[in-house]
């Protein structure tokens, strides 16, 4: 085996994975042990692959001939694409493993398990011989880290207890929120609440939004109601009314009454629309600007990178007030056709006359206005002819698809 003789599962994690010709399988998302009785090192079974369409699948070790900082490289391009699921008595070094708290053997000192050494013993078995510690630190410093053998911790073997997760967090950092979203839907149900804990209410609102809408429940139910209501005030207006619509009237109300009032007021709107109709599906805040703004101020607006790439597309003009629902909608504009004119030229003089949509429009019509004028997105305008919203193509694709859309995704 043309290999490295030690890795640290941590440095793994994403890593290509390539078949003997040198195409890509796909890449690392774990790494599979079976601990042992005593103090003996736990034995390395294998790694898991994610490949097409975020399926991941279990490769024994027997099967990797390359390990190193760059790469893994398989000694065939034959494999088994049954998903993996987990056995009894296999553990997750990413998923369980990493943030476990323990207590370094010599000095009886707690510590965080923060990365895990795997290498090749003698006989050519892999086994999980080293472990990355950390002790607590002392006013929000970090502590001392230390590289031990794995019979020089305890604690590994009994129940998980306490468990943080920011090591675990750490290895998601490069990944978008689609993608920690799977990530989560792979692990154990407690670790999966634990994740979700320790995620800030940024992150974890960006990653509610991709779960499937039973999962988005079940951990907002785990939350304590005031952080679930912080969560809601920075998921997008449309995501937070679409997650509320599926809880009871009274967890529904209890929480937007724990939001900011500025905050819950347009997810409110939302709630007031029926499900697949134009208003059901819009978001309640697109750009929105007043007639005296210049392309100049409109550009900026659409740059702000909170805003998906459809939002972003084009801006609305409407007269005061520029929230929704607005004073009278006056029109659109392209963002093509901002690029296209003076700074100093005023918005209101670009403007596309296209007719909206109505509130109650049903999804079949959204779907062939969107279809008719080769859309991203569309303003939605009340019979007082107000801007209440705009729908965008996403929002459109996720009612067409099947509710189980994302968990097939998954499954591959």
């Amino acid at each position: 085996m043309t290999t490295a003789t030690r890795a640290y599962v941590s440095r793994l994690a994403g890593l290509p994975v390539f078949d003997p010709n040198g195409d890509r399988v796909g890449k690392v998302r774990d790494v599979v042990v079976a601990l042992r009785v005593g103090t003996a090192a736990p034995r390395v079974l294998g790694v898991v692959v994610e490949v097409v369409a975020r399926r991941r699948i279990f490769v024994p070790m027997g099967r990797v001939t390359t390990l190193d900082p760059g790469s893994v490289v398989l000694s065939t391009g034959t494999l088994n694409l049954k998903r993996f699921e987990q056995r009894r008595g296999e553990t997750l070094v990413l998923g369980e493993l990493l943030d476990r708290r323990v207590q370094i053997a010599e000095s009886g000192r707690p510590a965080t398990v923060v990365d895990a050494g795997m290498e090749q013993n003698r006989t050519g078995d892999w086994v999980l011989s080293r472990l990355a510690v950390q002790e607590p630190g002392r006013l929000g410093r970090r502590g001392q880290l230390h590289q031990l053998a794995w019979d020089e911790v305890t604690g590994l073997a009994l129940p998980q207890t306490g468990q943080g997760a920011e090591t675990l967090i750490a290895t998601y950092r490069e990944l978008n929120a689609a993608d920690v979203a799977h990530a989560l839907q792979d692990l154990p149900i407690k670790r999966r609440h634990e994740v979700a804990e320790a995620l800030d209410d940024e992150r974890l609102a960006d990653v509610l939004g991709e779960l499937p809408e039973a999962d988005q429940i079940t951990i907002l139910g785990t939350l304590e109601e005031k952080r679930a209501a912080d969560v809601l005030e920075v998921m997008d207006p449309d995501d937070a009314a679409d997650l509320l619509a599926e809880l009871s009237n009274v967890d529904r109300n209890r929480l937007l009454e724990l939001m900011e009032p500025d905050e819950a007021e347009p997810v409110r709107q939302l709630l007031q629309y029926t499900e697949d109709t134009a208003g059901g599906i819009m978001t309640s805040e697109p750009v929105i600007l007043t007639p005296d703004a210049t392309i100049a101020e409109a550009l900026a607006r659409v740059r702000e990178p909170e805003l998906s790439p459809a939002l972003a597309s084009q801006v609305y003009v409407c007269r005061p007030p520029s929230a929704t629902p607005t004073g009278r909608y006056l029109g659109l504009a392209h963002i093509q056709r901002l690029l296209r004119e003076p700074p100093s030229t005023l918005v209101s003089g670009v403007l596309d006359d296209l007719e909206p949509l109505r509130p109650e429009a049903p999804l079949a019509e959204v779907t062939r206005y969107f279809a008719t004028y080769n859309l991203v997105a569309a303003p939605v305008v009340d019979p007082q002819g107000r801007l209440v919203g705009a729908v965008s193509v996403d929002d459109v694709l996720d009612h067409l698809l099947p509710e189980d859309w994302r968990e097939r995704a998954r499954r591959g």
